[in-house]
Parts: C-alpha cells; structure tokens; sequence
C-alpha cells in the first residue's frame, strides 16, 4: 500500500476507508460484515499507523541531519492510557477518521473508548512521563523514552462487598498496533557472576565480570506524535526475552520442566509492574527489573552516539539523561561502567561526563519511598556496579572530609552506603552526586527537599538543586477531553492556545459576560450529565447534575487524605440524622483510587466509604441530600471523562507530604473550583488564579510539622464536637454491623497512633471550608465567574512550560523543527 503524506487532509476519507478496509480483510482477516467494534478499532489504527511511522522516520532523519542533542527520558512508568483519540486528533485526521468510521456503522469516539489503557504506569508519576512525551513532540525536542514493556499493569481494581480486590490487568492481551517491534536491535543485559580482580598491561587494576547470566531486552517502539503531526517522537519500550530458549542439554536428559525454568523467569522481569517486594524472590525481581531498563536504555543511546562518531568526551554535548525519580537511579552506576570498563575511560574523565549527562527529578517527600537497596542482594545480582558505587562513595566522601573536616556524622549521612545491621545503598544519594542537576516538581516541594529531605546535599551543592513545576497537556485533558469547553476557548481566544497555553488567559476578559456565563453553565451541565451516566452504568448508583459534584481521583494513602473526606460526609450525614439540619445544597461525593494491594488501613478506607455510602442511600432522610460514588479501577480514560464533569476538586492532602499533584491541574482547567491545603502545586494554583478564587484550609507544611513534635489527637476530640461524632461513628458499628469492629484500625491510627496525618487537626477547618463552598455555589454567577478565571489563568501549568524549562535549564537542547 502506498503511504499517504503526514499532513493528511480533512478531506481524504476515501484514503483512510481504504486502508481500513485492507486491513480488515488482509491483516484480521475479517469480512466487513461480519466485522464487529474491536475489529473495526483495529483496522482504523492500522489505517493511521502509516502516518505515524513515516513521521517518525522523517523526524528521526531531521535530528540526525541538525547533529542534534537529544534527551533521553528514563521513567518506570508511562501512563499513556488510550492512544487512538490523541493520535487523530494530534495528527489532524480525527474528521476524516470520524466519517470513516461512520462509513463502518461506527462511531469514532465509541471505537476510541474501546481502546484499552496501556497499563505502563500507576499513577502520576507515569501520567507526567506521558505528558512530557506529548509536549516534547509538539514544540519538536529531540526527544526519547525509555521504559519496560510490562505485560500486566498493577493489576485491575474490582470491588466487591465494598472491598478492593485485586486482578490481573492483562492489557496487552491483543497485541497493540501501536508497538513496532524491532527485534533486529535487542540488548544484551548481564547478570549476576562474580568479580575476578586482575591488572592490566600497565598495572591498573582491571577487575574481570565473568560467569554472568545473559537476559536479552526486545525493543518496541511507540510512536508519540505532536499536535500538528509535524515530529513524532518514540518512545522505547523493553521485553525481557531469554538469551536462549531453553537449556538444550537439560532437555536432552529428560527434565522438560527445569529446560524452560530460565525462559519463563528471564521473561518475568517485564511481566507485570511494580513486583511485590515484601519477600526475597519479589525484592530481587525488582532489583532486576530497575536495572533491565537502564541497561538497556544505555546499550541503545551508546550505541547510537557511537554509530554518528562522536568522541566519548562530547557525550555531555549530545546527551541528556533525566532519570524521573529513583527506579533508574542505577544508570549513574551503569554510565560509569561502560566508560571505564568498556571505552577503557580514565575515572576522571568518565566520572566528569557521567555527571555531565546525568540529571534526576526528585517526586517524594517520604522517606519510605526513597528507595534502598541491600548490599548482599546488589553483589549478588550486580557485582560490578556495587564495586563501582562503592568507588564513587569512596571519593565523594573524600571530598566531603576534605571541606569539613572531622565532621564524621555529616560523612555518615551523605553516605551512598547505610552502614545499619544490614548495609544498604541509598539510591536518592547515588542519582544526587552523579548528576549536574536535581529538581523538585512544585515550589513548596522543591523547598522542603532542600530544607528536609536532603538538607546536606543542598548545602554542600546550592546551585545543582531547582525547581521545575508540573504541568500537563492540555490537549489531552482539556481539547480532547472536553471539547465543548475547548470550542468556548477557541471562539474567544483562537486556535492558538493548542500550542500556547498562555494565551488561554484571553478568557479572563469574558469572565463576567453573562452570555458566556451561560455557554459556560451549559458546557458544564452537560459534562456533569454524562458523568452522572456514567456512575449509573458502572456502579448502579443515581447521582443529580443539578447536585455540587465534588471529585477526589487520586491513589489512596493516608497522606492524601480521602479519609479526611470521609469524615467530613460522617459529620454531614450526622447533622442530617440526628440535628435534623438541612443542607444547603445537594452533594455528589465522587471518589476513585487503588489501594496497594498490601496497604491495609488503604483499603479499609475504601471500605469505609463504601460502608458510608450505603447507609446513606438506604436513609431517606440523607439520601435526598447526600450521595457517595466510589468509581472503581480508575485509569487515564475513567479520569478524562470524570475530570469535566466535576464542580469542585478536593486537593487536601496533609500540607508538606504532596510532590505536586497534577489533577489539581486538570481538574482546575476543565471548570472546577479547589478545595485545598496548601501543598504541592495547590500554593502556586492559588498564586495564579487568586485567593479570592479558590478555598484554602487546614495547617501549613510548617504547621504539621510542628504539630508532629507534640501529637495530640485527644485535644481535638475533646474539644471539637464534629471530632468527638466522627471519630465514635467510626470506632462504633454504625457503618459496618455485618463486620463488627473492622474500622477500629482507622480509629486507631488517629488517636491511638498520633494522628500522623493531622485529620482532626483539619477537620473543623475543612467543615468551615466546606460551607464557604455551599454558600458561593448558591450563587451561580459568582461560581461561574469564578470557575471561567481558574480556566482562564491556568497557563503556567501545562507540561508545554515545564519541559521548555527543563530544556532550557538542564537539558540543553533546543527545537529541531521542519
């Protein structure tokens, strides 16, 4: 078949039926007639495939033609979710795809929803990754990603009983058309040996890697197109295959078992995301896994560096490597190999250039999250890079003792090793002293990494530490996701807010206009009506657009608080029942988020409000005011059809524990208000759209703090009446009779525990909060106004920004457009 040119007009349908239709019959081997919707998804991508895979070859021939440096982008995760929407749209053919599909008795938005979400990722962390691969292809960064090509997700949340269950998210089950195989340019991964120290020819000590295990990384490409068509970048992801397919002369002896034992555990390392870790086996897995991905991610950007013939000292100048967290933390250790071991670099130097190349994005505040690796298990799995790390340790803290001297407790915590009873390798350290660059992902967040977290380094290195705030692509989460909203913006503002989220602020001159107040009431109503349909296909529950729907979609921890939100329905419901109050307005509670599968007191939570939510339902008195709706397995593509539909947004995570955040993003530009402490991105939301304009409550990260050092939950029972009635609902059986006692753990972990969270601490502010909210929503031109200016200058935050500035200020690199 002949290829089309990129730029696909509006018009070419006929091309797009076409090749849809050979696809059906030749590559599905499907009659149209007896084509059902999947097959007809799958001959639609197969009709646009083309278009992208030419842009990736020209793109790539345009790098290699400018002698570009190119940034390399190491993630865990990549939560893409569904592709076949943006690419169209992106590529400028979603019309043409629309008539097609109806020339299939199709719908082309039916046919995107069918699309499963690519499980390649958790949570933010992931979705940010997506992001920044969006907005790099648009404004034409030479750009790659490099992640693992995990068969299941984390797994598929179901509820049953009001209890989390989990099962196993086989997404890539069909084989998606969006991955190319390119089998001809698998890396070699070596594991495990031994070290066998020796000298070489001059006397150097020259130790030899020997009898390791060989796993094999399978290349897929997925192509990651710009708005406009005009770059399509890639995104690399790897396949653990085995080196060989089974061990010939154990199957020659009879044992059929043992022979294919190292084919099925070399092939684990990319079956599923984030393996359990609580036992041996799952501890080495991981391990294993984290190092799989910068292995070979560095096999292929060497090899590509070499194969253009630049000198091992331009690396610097024509590389860029983020590590996006800790989990590929090992490429400084990996780096560093290759150029001593295999380029046969002096230390120096290759030290010089590893952290010439090196930069890492830090994404955490707790310290459990800072990843940590036993020293028995890394010599075990990887001798050579443990050798390697104690070596950069060595003369770092030879530096360290250099300046202060005698200051042997300041040595012991800038450490790479922590020398407890079972030493480890602190991973955080490690990406900070092997890399000219670390920032943090808000302005509190980068702050408190400077001030809490590694205070040390921050000391010892100012100028290597900044800040580089979230954002997100607003194509996605608010053009495509919410194309009624985007049509308002264009016929005010033009089309040129796609590719420059500033100019959104056009908006803000219509703010008051009551006609545009109106569009903008009726945009919204209809989101909330089909959210409202959505609930009651999923989860059978009737939820009331004209109700105050409030969202809360994040992973359930302590720390963000959705038993914060809980508490404050118990506190509503309370009123209702036995006060006889009568609220204001209706409220719809939305919330969704998994639980780790071993995070109890997570999905007790999830119990909690499951439990809540039906006692209200079967109360006549509350259910005509209250409705609670848990939407399970939340994903990329349950969140862009629940993010338009949502009136207020509850960011209330305990102040000085969020990264950032970026739903308070998404939410904030698709019309909601915010409900918020002031965490993460939530300070600088308030700095841009106004204080007047969004609903702050609660301690700040200074505050906490200084309420941890004296915990006292009892006061705030004792002295606050919603506390006392909260706490005693939840401590009782008035939720849960089936289960006696089974939410003690909850009340527990508040007033037994300390509070950690500083729930009761906020919880009168929040009630407090919650009325200010009630009273303005009552007045709809006041709400509108305000909801229309949180749209209107919520520029800073799309990802478009925040990779300008990373490759202004730590990348180096500039645009290389057509």
């Amino acid at each position: 078949m002949q290829a089309v040119p990129l730029n696909v007009s509006p018009d070419s349908v006929e091309e797009i039926v076409r090749r849809a239709g050979y696809h059906l019959r030749y590559s599905l081997g499907k009659q149209r007639e007896n084509a059902g919707r999947c097959d007809i998804l799958s001959a639609l991508t197969l009709a646009v495939r083309p278009l992208l895979i030419d842009g990736m070859f020209e793109t790539e021939e345009r790098y290699r033609r400018a002698k570009a440096k190119r940034v390399y982008y190491l993630s865990a995760e990549f939560l893409i979710g569904q592709s076949l929407r943006n690419n169209l749209h992106n590529l400028g053919v979603y019309e043409a795809a629309r008539a097609a599909a109806a020339e299939f008795g199709q719908d082309v938005e039916d046919l995107a929803d069918a699309e499963n979400d690519a499980a390649l990722g958790n949570g933010g962390l992931g979705r940010l990754a997506a992001c920044f691969l969006e907005s790099l292809a648009t404004h034409s960064m030479p750009a790659y990603g490099y992640g693992i090509n995990y068969e299941f997700g984390l797994f598929r949340q179901e509820i049953e009983d009001g209890h989390q269950k989990e099962r196993p998210d086989h997404w890539a089950a069909h084989e998606s058309p969006w991955h190319i195989e390119r089998r001809d340019e698998m890396c070699m991964v070596p594991l495990y040996g031994r070290i066998v120290d020796g000298r070489d020819r001059s006397g150097n000590y020259n130790p030899m890697w020997l009898d390791w295990q060989l796993i094999l990384g399978v290349p897929y490409d997925v192509p990651v197109v710009g708005y406009g068509g005009r770059t399509v970048n890639t995104l690399r992801l790897f396949s653990a295959r085995s080196s060989d397919e089974f061990n010939m002369r154990i199957f020659n002896s009879g044992d059929y078992v043992r022979a294919v034992e190292m084919k099925i555990y070399s092939e684990t390392i990319s079956k599923v995301l984030y393996p359990a870790d609580e036992v041996p086996k799952g501890r080495e897995l991981r391990l294993i896994q984290e190092y799989f991905l910068v292995a070979c991610a560095l096999r292929d950007i060497l090899q590509r560096f070499r194969k253009e013939g630049h000198a091992p000292e331009q690396l610097p100048d024509k590389v860029a490597l983020q590590m996006n967290d800790t989990h590929p933390a090992l490429a400084v250790a990996a780096l560093m190999r290759h150029l001593v071991d295999e380029w046969d670099l002096r230390w120096e130097n290759a030290w010089e250039i590893t952290q010439g190349v090196c930069a890492f994005t830090n994404h955490t505040l707790l310290p459990e999250a800072l990843e940590k690796w036993p020293v028995r298990l890394m010599e075990h799995v990887l001798p050579r890079h443990l050798q390697i790390i104690y070596e950069i340790n060595h003369r770092f803290l030879q530096g360290v003792r250099r300046r202060h001297a005698g200051d042997d407790d300041l040595a012991r915590r800038m450490s790479l090793v922590e020398e407890t009873p079972e030493k480890s390798i602190r991973m955080a350290h490690l990406a900070i002293v092997g890399s000219h660059s670390v920032n943090g992902v808000a302005a509190l967040h980068s702050e408190l990494v400077r001030t809490r977290l590694v205070p040390d380094f921050a000391a010892y290195w100012p100028d290597r530490f900044q800040n580089k705030t979230n954002g997100v692509t607003h194509r996605r989460w608010l053009a495509y996701a919410n194309p009624g909203l985007a049509k308002l913006i264009t016929n005010v503002a033009g089309d040129g807010w796609l590719t420059d989220f500033s100019r959104v602020r056009e908006v803000e001159r219509f703010a008051g206009d009551a006609g545009f107040q109106e569009d903008f009431r009726r945009v919204k109503r209809g989101n909330k009506e089909r959210l409202a349909h959505l609930i009651g296909d999923l989860i059978g529950i009737a939820t009331d657009p004209e109700s105050l729907f409030g969202g809360l979609a994040k992973r359930i921890h302590q720390y963000k608080r959705q038993l914060l939100k809980v508490m404050y329905v118990i506190h509503q419901y309370l009123r209702i029942v036995e006060d006889g109050y009568e609220p204001p307005v209706p409220r719809s509670f939305i919330l969704a988020g998994k639980a780790a599968p071993g995070y109890h007191l997570a999905k007790l939570i999830i119990l909690l409000i499951h439990r809540v939510g039906e006692t209200i339902r079967a109360d006549a008195r509350a259910s005509r005011w209250l409705r609670v709706a848990f939407l399970p397995d939340y994903r990329v593509s349950l969140a862009e059809k629940m993010i338009p539909g949502v009136d207020l947004s509850e960011q209330i995570s305990t102040a000085g524990m969020e990264a950032s955040g970026t739903g308070n993003m998404k939410f904030a530009m698709n019309g909601a208000l915010t409900i918020g402490t002031l965490d993460g991105a939530n300070v600088e939301i308030r700095q841009e759209v106004g204080a007047e304009n969004i609903f702050i409550f609660g301690l700040t990260a200074e505050q906490v703090a200084a309420a941890r050092e004296k915990p006292d939950p009892w006061r705030f029972y004792d002295s606050s009446e919603a506390a006392r009635r909260v706490m005693d609902a939840i401590a009782g059986d008035r939720f849960n009779r089936r289960e006696p006692g089974v939410f003690r753990p909850i009340w527990s972990s508040i007033l037994e525990q300390g509070d950690f969270y500083c729930h009761l601490n906020d919880l009168d502010a929040y009630v407090a909060e919650q009325r200010a909210v009630e009273e303005e929503f009552l007045r709809p031109a006041v709400w509108t106004r305000k909801a229309i200016l949180n749209v209107a200058r919520m520029g800073k935050f799309s990802s478009d920004r925040t990779v300008a500035e990373y490759a202004r200020d730590i990348w180096r690199i500039a645009p290389v457009k057509q």
